[in-house]
């Protein structure tokens, strides 16, 4: 349960200016966004700078100016702020290093300047970061404790994806991607939290880390960082993660997913240590959300907020977008829009599609984009994540390896086009009502569901 705690407050900094490179990515966007609501002066600049992140920060006052030039440097902001999108070669950038002029990475430069008299709650992990840190923020928000929140999407009970306030309380997303082009590290390093969340780890992000256990030491750097009066929460199914807590914890652990910790009954009981703790009532599918619910109802138990009232949060918790968000219906044909793109990701959120619709037709469609998949490391485990599918349909453009090949073990049910528009028809040719269509990117896909949208007309 939360000890006693100083209250944190919203500085106003009027006189300070930041310039932040890269700024239109949704974790550098929500740095702006909050430090403009600090009281910060926010400039910032980008390759591309377009909606709707540029609307969305341009409405908040926030001066952006497209591409890295180095007349730029006529802004003299106190301090630049780098995204991880910079690296050296970046013109701006170079200019910077070769004036020897203040600049910091983001991770860094929100860990010092704004969470620092925080009781901040960080959630980690492979899957369900996303999803995890909204129900969190929710569930603390209906409790009265108005968080702030740093949120890689935008949870539909608030609107936005980041805020400041004055509570003690600050819900964020705790990435394990590098910080930055001088900072190796995760993210999530930075943030020290009192309460961190393990979600789960599995190996990802092929274009910087080696392999799983390179993502482990990580993960262990930020268990060291959790105070003894601090709590982690950890999903008691994992092995990576049980191999990370065994390299050193000295902080009390509550496990989930497991009958010694939080565990949740074919019927939607939730019970810690074996005592009944309340229902699950809520309209979100499959197993990965259960799960992401359990470790967000620990964390704001840390904090103070009794499981019953969070439980009654979370029968009103509304999902993020692009999670198996309905995005039209035609003629009886459902098309839905998911971020899964990770074959764990894709097969449990099919799963939780499968659950819902029985024995309804479900195409699945998939664009390989994250740099793991366009590495073609995780295309062998892609068929047995569709396993759940009736049809499979794979945007193979601009991937470096044989999307056919991987794809072969699912037969006759796998459509792989090189284009887009080809892509469409193949999918408009065989769908017919009472289909679920089910798209899955960690992109825009070539706004490919407005398109399917029409063409089913």
């Amino acid at each position: 349960m939360a000890r006693p705690y100083t209250i944190g407050t919203v500085k106003l900094n009027m006189n300070k200016h930041i310039h932040i490179l890269g700024i239109c990515g949704t974790f550098m966007g929500g740095i702006a966004a909050i430090a403009k609501q600090s009281g910060y002066r926010v400039t910032g600049c980008d390759a591309n700078v377009y909606p709707p992140m540029s609307t969305q920060l341009e409405a908040q006052g926030i001066e952006l100016i497209e591409g890295f030039g180095v007349e730029q440097l006529a802004l003299k902001p106190d301090m630049f702020v780098i995204g991880n999108v910079v690296s050296r070669g970046n013109p701006l950038m170079e200019e910077i290093l070769n004036r020897g002029l203040p600049y910091v990475s983001g991770p860094q430069w929100l860990a010092d300047t704004l969470l620092r008299d925080k009781w901040v709650l960080g959630v980690a992990g492979t899957h369900g970061k996303t999803t995890t840190t909204s129900m969190l923020a929710w569930i603390l928000e209906y409790a009265g404790l108005n968080p702030g929140f740093l949120i890689g999407g935008v949870p539909q009970n608030f609107g936005v994806s980041a805020r400041i306030t004055e509570s003690a309380f600050f819900a964020i997303e705790a990435d394990e991607y590098d910080t930055a082009f001088f900072d190796k590290r995760s993210k999530f390093v930075h943030y020290r939290p009192r309460t961190a969340i393990l979600n789960n780890l599995e190996f990802d992000h092929a274009d910087i880390f080696p392999d799983l256990a390179a993502i482990e030491t990580q993960f262990h750097h930020l268990v060291r960082s959790v105070p003894g009066n601090g709590l982690v929460v950890c999903n008691g199914r994992e092995e990576s993660l049980a191999r990370v807590i065994e390299r050193g914890c000295w902080t009390p652990v509550e496990k989930f997913g497991c009958s010694n910790g939080w565990s949740i009954s074919a019927n939607d009981e939730v019970t810690f240590n074996g005592e009944a703790q309340g229902m699950l009532k809520w309209e979100l599918i499959g197993e990965h959300n259960r799960m992401n619910a359990l470790a967000a109802l620990a964390a704001a138990r840390h904090v103070g907020v009794p499981v019953a009232q969070g439980l009654q949060a979370l029968s009103q918790f509304r999902n993020v977008k692009r999670r198996m968000e309905v995005r039209g219906e035609v003629n009886g044909i459902t098309v839905y829009d998911d971020f899964a793109h990770h074959p764990t990701a894709i097969d449990t959120t099919v799963a939780g599609l499968r659950h819902k619709v029985g024995s309804a037709r479900i195409l699945a469609v998939l664009e390989p984009r994250s740099n793991t998949m366009k590495l073609g490391v995780m295309k062998d485990a892609l068929p047995g994540s569709l396993k759940d599918a009736d049809l499979v349909f794979c945007y193979a453009g601009n991937l470096g390896w044989d999307a056919r090949g991987a794809l072969a073990p699912l037969g006759d049910k796998a459509v792989v086009k090189d284009d887009l528009n080809e892509l469409i028809e193949a999918i408009a040719a065989v769908a017919k009502p009472g289909d679920q269509i089910l798209v899955m990117s960690n992109g825009g896909f070539g706004g490919i569901h407005e398109k399917l949208l029409k063409r089913l007309t």
